[in-house]
């Protein structure tokens, strides 16, 4: 079986890292720091719009593969994908300026660790049961 919807997110979610990686490079010629954030804030916040990204997105895309290998149904996946890639959206959108907008940070949050919910529970109940 060819992991097909985990690798349409997948996708989806390297161009948006692309595009994060690429903000982050602008930061930094703009703020003139071309190695960790020298102390400056806008700097750190882009550095952890990006990390954050980093933390997050593997994790999801590992627990929607494993639910794709094991048969879940493919709206389910689709369901987890596209929360998935919307929190990861919304998180960035939320903390891309200062001050943060928070309602799309928080939104993102939850929808990102809704996904390791749900897909944690999906893979330990596929497990078990």
């Amino acid at each position: 079986m060819i992991p097909v919807v985990t690798s349409l997110y997948a996708g989806c979610l390297a161009l948006l890292y692309l595009a994060i990686s690429g903000w982050v490079v602008r930061v930094r010629v703009q703020q003139k720091v071309y190695a960790g954030d020298k102390g400056d804030p806008v700097m750190a916040n882009a550095m952890r719009v990006h990390a954050n990204f980093a933390e997050y997105v593997p994790f999801g895309l590992i627990l929607i593969l494993l639910a794709e290998l094991q048969g879940a149904p493919a709206l389910a996946l689709h369901a987890l994908g596209a929360m998935l890639l919307l929190g990861r959206i919304m998180h960035a959108l939320g903390m891309a300026s200062l001050p943060h907008k928070s309602p799309l940070r928080g939104g993102g949050a939850l929808l990102t660790f809704l996904v390791l919910l749900f897909g944690g529970a999906a893979n330990l109940g596929h497990a078990l049961f």
